[in-house]
């Protein structure tokens, strides 16, 4: 079986004050709370701006020992230049203080806007300039823009691989060819629960899964009963061990690449945050699989 991490998709809601989080937490403490409830935690203020050195180091330090990150990726590059003319701009992302996360950095979420359409030149141009490891980002990070002088980080502790996800939200990616270019690049295909709203699809690309838990009524706000998230713990395990569920929603009726020995790491994070359910989900989500999280600190 791969390693299976669930988390939520940010921390910083402010209905979960005192619903969540205990009346009166300073929000300065939330992330801290937030990670010794759950042992990963996708970063979203990252798709709305880049971020600083200073906020990352920050976030290593209030999160305890095993906690991962997911970092979802600038929306400059996918939302305004679509795609195009993206070599600087993701120079800018990864020397923005990614690197601070040392070994909580985990999997790399680009989410293509609903207007965006596949374009196969353009998707494996993308594919191709994302880096396989830190080594290889801190080499692309070097070509930055003046704007990220002096609020930019170029040192890595150590050369630790890196992964990346794609969230579709438009009907034209649901192509064969879109699938064997994930699978060529070794990037995961997210799978999204959206209400029905964006393309629901479970094919595997990846040497891993990554899970995107929306709300299954409702986006951003209806919960997950035990039905759905008993059906969500078997589709999980089945990816974990290196096979994929019976009724899997597939694109490509070509199989994937055989799962390495130890199967496939799954990480799933909850987004129905409106109305508090995504961290007690997550939890149940847990509890479900029989995972447990008790961090040292």
């Amino acid at each position: 079986m791969g390693t299976i991490t669930i988390g939520i998709s940010g921390w910083r809601y402010e209905p979960w004050r005192g619903a969540f989080y205990p009346p009166g937490l300073v929000q300065a403490r939330e992330l801290d709370y937030a990670s010794r409830f759950l042992p990963t935690i996708e970063i979203n203020g990252s798709f709305y701006s880049l971020q600083r050195p200073g906020s990352y180091a920050a976030w290593y330090a209030a999160t305890p020992p095993g906690f991962v990150f997911a970092v979802k990726g600038n929306r400059f590059l996918t939302h305004m230049l679509k795609l195009r003319g993206i070599e600087t701009p993701l120079a800018n992302v990864l020397a923005s203080g990614v690197f601070a996360l040392r070994e909580k950095l985990g999997p790399f979420l680009w989410q293509f806007p609903p207007q965006l359409r596949f374009d196969p030149d353009k998707v494996e141009r993308f594919l191709s300039l994302l880096p396989r490891d830190t080594g290889q980002a801190l080499a692309i990070a070097r070509g930055h823009d003046d704007k990220m002088i002096g609020r930019s980080l170029l040192e890595i502790d150590a050369v630790r691989p890196l992964r990346h996800a794609i969230e579709i939200r438009h009907a034209s990616f649901l192509d064969d060819a879109f699938i064997a270019l994930l699978r060529k690049y070794n990037v995961a295909l997210v799978v999204a629960d959206t209400a029905g709203k964006f393309p629901d699809v479970e094919d595997v690309t990846a040497d891993f899964v990554y899970v995107r838990l929306h709300g299954e009524h409702e986006l951003y706000a209806s919960g997950y009963e035990d039905e759905s998230l008993e059906r969500w713990a078997r589709r999980i395990r089945a990816w974990s061990a290196g096979s994929q569920p019976e009724d899997a929603r597939l694109v490509s009726p070509h199989a994937p690449a055989p799962a390495r020995a130890g199967g496939r790491d799954v990480y799933c994070y909850f987004d129905n945050d409106i109305k508090v359910r995504a961290p007690f989900d997550a939890k149940r989500l847990m509890e479900l699989l029989d995972l447990a999280w008790k961090p040292e600190a």
